[in-house]
């Protein structure tokens, strides 16, 4: 998919209300917790489970999940190689942007591709966090919560990831999650940590 330059006529207008102030008001930073891992390896679950920790003591954040945004943003794109590419090139804007608005947003998306992610952490910056949920196939076979995979195997599902598509794991992520060994709860334990770390949170 083809993208158009900038418009010349465009200028970005600088709000009064800036990310610092947001930041100021909601009483922590914003960051971007950028889940990627096979289908099936646990990064909804364990998205949405921080989420709701986060929730529960006040802070402020919102979780893009691969499926959802498929069903309105990105509605319009399958999941050939290039359309994989503009689905998270649409994803790393949507997150800069609920970054600028103080929030900790969290995105949930298989993201094969390494170099994709690595020109979603050049737009956003320090503040994109890589989270590998380390999972292998099999056990991913075996949860296959969608039975996406029995399909895949059958070859009604063309270019699924882990089985007729490649999968390149992240080769520095800040954080590796063992969501194949580890419960939930561990998993949840290990990114707080980690945000205490960043003073993202207290």
């Amino acid at each position: 998919m083809t993208i158009s330059s900038k418009n010349s006529n465009i200028v970005w207008h600088h709000a009064t209300v800036t990310r610092q102030r947001r930041s100021e008001l909601n009483q922590h930073r914003s960051i971007l917790l950028w889940f990627t891992g096979l289908s099936g390896a646990g990064k909804s679950t364990l998205a949405h489970a921080l989420e709701e920790k986060l929730y529960q003591v006040g802070y402020h954040t919102f979780v893009l999940d691969g499926d959802n945004v498929r069903h309105g943003l990105c509605g319009d794109l399958s999941f050939s190689n290039e359309d994989r590419i503009e689905n998270i090139r649409r994803i790393s804007e949507v997150a800069k942007l609920f970054i600028e608005a103080g929030v900790i947003i969290m995105t949930a998306f298989i993201s094969p591709f390494r170099a994709d992610r690595e020109k979603a952490r050049q737009l956003v910056g320090e503040d994109f966090v890589e989270i590998y949920c380390h999972c292998s196939l099999d056990v991913c076979e075996e949860r296959d919560v969608k039975g996406l995979y029995k399909r895949a195997r059958k070859g009604e599902i063309k270019d699924f990831t882990g089985i007729s598509s490649p999968y390149e794991e992240p080769e520095n992520p800040e954080l590796l999650i063992d969501t194949g060994r580890q419960s939930l709860d561990e998993c949840v334990d290990q990114i707080l940590v980690y945000l205490r770390q960043r003073n993202i949170i207290k």
